[in-house]
């Protein structure tokens, strides 16, 4: 399985587009399936950045939902927070995408000339380049004092 991984910047040009990385890329093209977008952008629900989710990764996040009442308030409230602010998106023959206004406003990266792309596994997220480096340097101190269960005790709990 292809992930997302390390933090790349990119400026963004003259006419406000910025190059998704070449790697991340690649990864994109390998999970797209004929017909989708190449990626869906949304804003992050807890962080200031915006997440970018190849389609097939996108679908999974929304299975949930049909387990739902789908005229519950429940699901509605899911659904708007899931799909009213996702943009399935094609980059141009350079890779390069112009982010929605909305976007650009939740991730701090309005009055900036280069984004950060921070790779995080089955996604990648796009940060204003300081908060990206706070993010991380936040995120390997809580790190710390996480401890990830063996594969022997995860295979277990299975059983």
């Amino acid at each position: 399985m292809s992930v997302f991984l390390g933090t790349h910047e990119n400026r963004f040009d003259a006419k406000g587009r910025v190059s998704i990385p070449a790697g991340f890329r690649s990864v994109l093209k390998s999970q797209q399936k004929e017909g989708d977008a190449l990626v869906i952008l949304r804003p992050s629900h807890t962080l200031p950045c915006i997440e970018a989710w190849p389609a097939v990764a996108f679908a999974r996040l929304t299975e949930p939902l049909d387990r739902l009442d789908m005229f519950s308030d429940e699901h509605d409230d899911l659904a708007a927070a899931i799909y009213a602010d996702a943009y399935p998106m094609d980059p141009d023959r350079e890779g390069r995408l112009m982010l929605p206004d909305f976007l650009r406003e939740h991730a701090g990266l309005q009055d900036v000339s280069t984004a950060a792309f921070m790779g995080v596994g089955r996604i990648f997220q796009i940060w204003e380049p300081e908060a990206a480096r706070l993010r991380r340097a936040e995120a390997r101190q809580k790190s710390r004092r996480v401890t990830i269960p063996a594969a022997s005790q995860t295979s277990q709990r299975e059983d």
